[in-house]
């Protein structure tokens, strides 16, 4: 189900944060990062939900993100945050991304998507949110959407937690490793869920860029799910492996290890799919390079990508 558009005036608890796009927010290329729109993305939908419910929240989902058009520097940046459904503990929020020329004086939609963020207490417990009632019809229409993707989400874990992965394989990879440090957290003592998001663009792009040579530029993001919280002092691992190609877009899986230095004991803390994009001179997507399974786990997780992609476009359109 398509997230319904939002009418200007209605009474629906909002965060808007505006900025304008800084040279500084460039990351690998010319233009503004998907790594650095995550993070505004995640930054909004925190503020909304702590904002909504009077506690400290974590975030546990980011939904399929589409970006629509790059963002340059310079431009104003508008970033809207709406609660459009509540659960026990849980805060859907849709989050908006538009920006334009601060000149002109009308944005464009670059992104939107549906997050979802737990309330917890001073010891990192779940805690319950006040009930989100819905008003109008606008406001009725978003929370059956949120609520259909949260049931179609629960499917999309299954999935993701049946797949495996080993060194059985002959696909392209990449992976960053460092340590988690001070200014990666947050004032409640976690690496924030957008600095999480870099890391995770970062990675995908490195292997993309590795395998195709030329500009890639990350197109989407179909989901991004958080495990556990990371600590200052972890020892992070970001692998991104190539699972899959279609005629113009690549398929990077991408896991977030966290470990304890001490004793290397560790997970998986966060997990992505993101598609990325080969650039010609105009900007338009070109036709990439292809990528042929070879071991029987390349031909599992090819089909996994291309299974878990057919489950995001339905649950987008229904």
């Amino acid at each position: 189900m398509a997230i319904p558009r939002i009418c200007e005036g209605e009474p629906m608890p909002t965060t808007t944060l505006r900025f304008l796009a800084k040279a500084t927010d460039v990351g690998y290329g010319e233009r503004i990062d998907g790594g650095h729109v995550l993070e505004w993305v995640d930054t909004a939908g925190y503020a909304c939900a702590a904002q909504w419910s009077g506690r400290y929240c974590v975030t546990a989902f980011i939904g399929d993100i589409r970006f629509t058009r790059p963002i340059a520097v310079g431009e104003l940046v508008e970033i809207s945050a709406r609660v459009a459904h509540t659960g026990r503990t849980s805060m859907h929020i849709v989050i908006t991304v538009s920006s334009g020329d601060p000149r002109a004086g009308e944005l464009t939609r670059t992104a939107q998507c549906l997050a979802v963020f737990i309330a917890v207490d001073d010891a990192g417990k779940p805690v319950s949110v006040p009930v989100f009632t819905p008003q109008t019809d606008s406001e009725r229409r978003l929370q059956l959407a949120a609520q259909h993707r949260a049931d179609m989400r629960a499917d999309i874990d299954v999935a993701l937690a049946e797949q495996e992965y080993s060194d059985d394989s002959s696909a392209p990879c990449a992976v960053l490793r460092f340590m988690a440090v001070p200014t990666d957290v947050n004032w409640g003592g976690k690496v924030h869920g957008g600095k999480v998001m870099r890391w995770i663009d970062e990675a995908a792009f490195l292997c993309a860029a590795q395998w195709t040579g030329g500009d890639v530029v990350a197109s989407r993001i179909n989901g991004i799910r958080f495990y556990r919280p990371i600590v200052i002092g972890n020892m992070i691992e970001v692998r991104a492996r190539l699972i899959h190609t279609s005629a113009r877009r690549l398929y990077i899986s991408v896991h977030v290890q966290s470990s304890d230095v001490r004793t290397g004991v560790g997970d998986v803390a966060t997990y992505a799919l993101a598609l990325f994009a080969d650039l010609d001179e105009g900007g338009r997507a070109m036709a990439v390079r292809q990528w042929s399974p070879v071991t029987e786990e390349d031909r599992r997780l090819d089909r996994h990508a291309v299974e878990l992609v057919e489950v995001l476009r339905q649950t987008a359109t229904k």
